[in-house]
C-alpha cells in the first residue's frame, strides 16, 4: 500500500521536472516568429533599397539577442528595479544604453550594406532619468525615419515602433543630448 500511495508523488514530482525542462531558463519564451516577420516587413516597408534578407536577419537578431542579453545581465526584475541593482554592483549590467550599446554590437557584425543605426536618448532635458536606444534606418536616411530597436523596456522582450510613434518617449539624436552635455559621443 505505501508504494501504491509514492506511485502519485513521483508522477507529479516527473511531470513538474518535464514543465520546468520547457521552461527558458532566463524566463522568457522563445519570440513569436509572426512578430519577427512583422519587424522584417515592416523595415522592408522603408522603402526600395533594403535587401529582405537583411532586414529578416536584422529582425531575427533583434528579437533573440536581447533575450540573451537578459540573462547575460541575470534580470529578474522590472527595468527600473534592475537598474538599482546595477548600480548598487549587484548586477553586471543592463542599464538601458548599455542594452543598446551591445545590440548594435552585436547587429554591426552582420556588416548590414542596405540599413543604417542610429543612437537616441529621451528624457534628457527633463527630471526623468533619461532613456537611450538603437534605431534602424534604411542606408543614408535620418533617425526620424527608423525604427526603435528597445530590448531595456521590457526586461528583454523587444519593443519597437517607428521612432515618431513610440507612445512613451521622444527621441533626440545621442549626438546633440551629448553635445549639450559637453561630452564627445563614442566612436562605433
Amino acid at each position: 500500500m505505501t508504494a501504491f500511495l509514492r506511485l502519485p508523488r513521483l508522477v507529479l514530482a516527473a511531470a513538474l521536472l518535464l514543465l520546468a525542462a520547457c521552461t527558458p531558463p532566463d524566463g522568457l519564451p522563445p519570440p513569436d516568429e509572426a512578430d519577427v516577420a512583422r519587424l522584417a516587413q515592416r523595415i522592408m516597408d522603408f522603402g526600395p533599397g533594403v535587401d529582405p534578407e537583411e532586414a529578416r536577419r536584422l529582425a531575427h537578431i533583434s528579437y533573440h539577442y536581447p533575450i540573451r542579453l537578459r540573462a547575460e545581465y541575470g534580470v529578474t526584475d522590472p527595468p527600473l528595479i534592475h537598474n538599482t541593482k546595477v548600480n548598487m554592483g549587484l548586477r553586471p549590467r543592463g542599464l538601458c544604453y548599455q542594452w543598446a550599446d551591445d545590440l548594435e554590437a552585436r547587429l554591426r557584425q552582420e556588416n548590414f550594406r542596405t540599413l543604417d543605426f542610429h543612437r537616441a536618448i529621451a528624457n534628457a532635458d527633463t527630471l526623468r532619468i533619461d532613456h537611450s536606444v538603437l534605431i534602424v534606418s534604411r542606408a543614408g536616411d535620418g533617425l526620424f525615419d527608423g525604427i526603435v530597436l528597445d530590448g531595456w523596456r521590457n526586461g528583454g522582450r523587444l519593443f519597437w515602433s517607428h521612432v515618431l510613434e513610440d507612445p512613451r518617449y521622444e527621441w533626440v539624436p545621442r549626438d546633440v543630448v551629448f553635445a549639450q552635455r559637453g561630452l564627445s559621443v563614442p566612436s562605433q
